[in-house]
């Protein structure tokens, strides 16, 4: 299955899988993110908790840090598209 975009002009794009593959982790990303936000602020946590709490904070750091590394390499390649 490939993904393809529909840009402006009509121009049809197509998505590598590279591309593909960092579309899922800014999804995962986003994810992560939302997780985050819906632990409460007010509640005591137990030290297992933290520890989860720790863990879900630094696979947030990782997964941005991929996402930065894999965008820089494909800025730097051009391989983000095939155009058609």
């Amino acid at each position: 299955m490939q993904l393809v975009l529909c840009k402006a002009y009509g121009r049809r794009v197509t998505l590598t899988k590279s591309s593909q593959f960092m579309e899922y982790m800014k999804l995962h990303h986003i994810s992560l993110c939302q997780d985050m936000e819906a632990l409460s602020t007010d509640k005591e946590y137990t030290t297992e908790e933290l520890l989860e709490i720790a863990d879900l904070q630094g696979r947030i750091n990782q997964t941005w840090e991929l996402l930065s590394v894999a965008t820089d390499i494909m800025n730097s390649s051009n391989e983000r598209y095939i155009n058609e």
